[in-house]
């Protein structure tokens, strides 16, 4: 493989068109040259799909930056694949974090109803913790300073506060996490929602 495969990831989609993974030029690769998965590419808004030798055809009229030689093979680094025999979704959940609690509540203080910057706002435990209350989807919401202060170590029935909505676990979404760079082409965005995880925080 030329070096060049190095700056270059791979979105992968199940069989189903679903965004599950990233993976290296050289897995996308092998995946294709097996039979396992087929190139996806975009040509006018219409995605099609190629096996490994009609990929190596198209790629002969590409002249770019992004070709992989070798004594008999010419072949354009693929950007999307679609695995044939894989319907499955990753086995994971929205995870716990400052971020995706922030992206939950839409930046909004939960009592006074303002959108703030996400570094203006508390995480206010609404059965608070010196009660018993636990550091978990369904109590925990964004809050401003004034409001968090207002509140206290009290609930908001205590506070005379309203909650703007119940705090729940957030449905799960297919985030996957990916390194801004070269890598990323603008074809992914049909198929992936960019997001950064965080460090998970903690539940009791």
């Amino acid at each position: 493989m030329s070096a060049v495969t190095a700056d270059y990831n791979v979105l992968v989609l199940n069989r189903l068109w679903q965004a599950v993974n990233i993976c290296s030029v050289e897995r996308a690769m092998a995946l294709l040259y097996t039979g396992h998965a087929q190139v996806v590419y975009e040509d006018g808004g219409a995605f099609n799909t190629f096996s490994f030798r009609e990929w190596c055809d198209l790629s002969e009229a590409h002249d770019g930056d992004d070709i992989i030689r070798s004594i008999t093979v010419r072949i354009r680094i693929p950007r999307i694949i679609v695995l044939l025999f894989f319907d499955r979704m990753p086995n994971k959940e929205v995870k716990f974090t400052r971020n995706n609690l922030f992206e939950r509540d839409k930046n909004t203080c939960q009592y006074c109803g303002v959108k703030f910057e996400r570094k203006d706002l508390n995480i206010d435990h609404v059965v608070p913790r010196q009660r018993g209350g636990r550091t978990t989807w369904t109590n925990v919401v964004c809050s401003c300073v004034p409001c968090n202060r207002r509140k206290g170590s009290r609930t908001p029935e205590e506070a005379r506060m309203r909650l703007i909505r119940e705090p729940r676990k957030p449905r799960w979404r297919p985030f996957i996490e990916i390194k801004f760079g070269k890598s990323i082409d603008h074809s992914w965005r049909h198929f992936v929602d960019l997001a950064y995880w965080n460090v998970e925080l903690g539940q009791d």
